[in-house]
């Protein structure tokens, strides 16, 4: 999708509520404000909180307070998912006009799976098929119905090229299968959510972590199907991760960003461990949003991910 000559490109900072941010969040939520700011991109700030099993009171108000301190601002929003249902019910009822959703009765565990953001190491195996109809023209879709909703999914590959990562193929179909776009509570699944709301807002851009490359084919499908596009260009970041090699959580320490602030350590030292990481300082030293936003070269960026180590946490506290 690209900007209209009316519109400047939109790329949108998209936190879900389901955690507190940490380190490896505001990495990707830095880089993505930097080269928004550096290229003339809008910016725009949507809560995804449609996970609802998962969100945690006031997780929202805590990620803004975050960004804010970091000095990550934004020209929209914050816009909530949750707040409007309507669009995602219209998408729904489009693709079943189109008769490319039926409706699923398989195991709980697999819906649940669909409500988030698919991230590195989630169990999501390859649906086989099991409630795929022969004929799915008689199926209407009904926000009243109890029942999940699978889209069908050729069996072919989705090519496009990633700004960062170059040219990529998946076929969602051997990965995945048909996966799903809504719940039996009527919710919108992840996948189909983030495509509504970024063919609405006019998002031009997406920068996140290279967990979700393999969602973009996904994605890809439902623009082409709801927009007749391919969607938005793609960015897809390395990720930062622990010393043994997996995606940094809980498992790694408290590495919140509200933990670091509660302890004083400053948000120019977040911001400069961020940009030794990312290639924009040779040594880690602390620095604003302004230094590095008048530096940045995207092509200094790592293509490798980025492990926290016990100095850069001591580094953080002053040590």
């Amino acid at each position: 999708m690209s900007a209209s000559p009316e519109r400047p490109p939109v790329t949108r900072l998209a936190p879900s509520p389901t955690g507190a941010l940490h380190l490896g969040n505001a990495r990707t939520f830095v880089l993505n404000w930097l080269l928004a700011r550096r290229r003339g991109w809008r910016v725009i700030l949507r809560i995804e909180d449609l996970d609802t099993p998962r969100t945690k009171r006031g997780a929202d108000q805590q990620a803004l307070d975050d960004l804010r301190w970091l000095g990550v601002d934004w020209d929209e929003g914050p816009y909530h998912q949750a707040n409007d249902l309507a669009p995602y019910h219209a998408a729904l009822a489009e693709l079943a006009h189109q008769g490319r959703i039926y409706p699923c009765t398989c195991s709980r565990r697999e819906i649940e799976l669909a409500q988030s953001a698919p991230h590195e190491g989630d169990a999501e195996p390859r649906y086989p098929g099991v409630c795929r109809p022969k004929d799915v023209s008689a199926f209407t879709w009904s926000p009243r119905d109890a029942t999940a909703w699978r889209v069908i999914v050729p069996d072919e590959p989705v090519t496009f090229t990633d700004e960062l990562r170059g040219p990529q193929s998946i076929n969602v179909q051997t990965s995945v299968g048909d996966f799903l776009v809504a719940t039996k509570a009527q919710l919108p699944a992840y996948q189909l959510a983030v495509v509504v709301d970024d063919a609405r807002q006019g998002v031009t851009d997406v920068v996140r972590g290279d967990d979700l490359l393999d969602s973009t084919a996904r994605q890809i499908w439902l623009h082409r199907w709801l927009t007749g596009q391919d969607g938005p260009r793609w960015w897809h970041l390395p990720l930062v991760r622990g010393q043994d090699g997996r995606r940094l959580a809980k498992r790694h320490g408290d590495t919140r960003l509200a933990t670091y602030r509660q302890i004083g350590v400053p948000a120019r030292r977040v911001l400069g461990l961020i940009a030794f990481w990312s290639g924009l300082r040779a040594a880690r030293e602390p620095c604003t949003l302004q230094d590095l936003l008048a530096h940045l070269d995207i092509s200094q960026l790592p293509g490798e991910d980025i492990i926290f180590t016990p100095e850069d946490h001591a580094w953080l506290l002053g040590r």
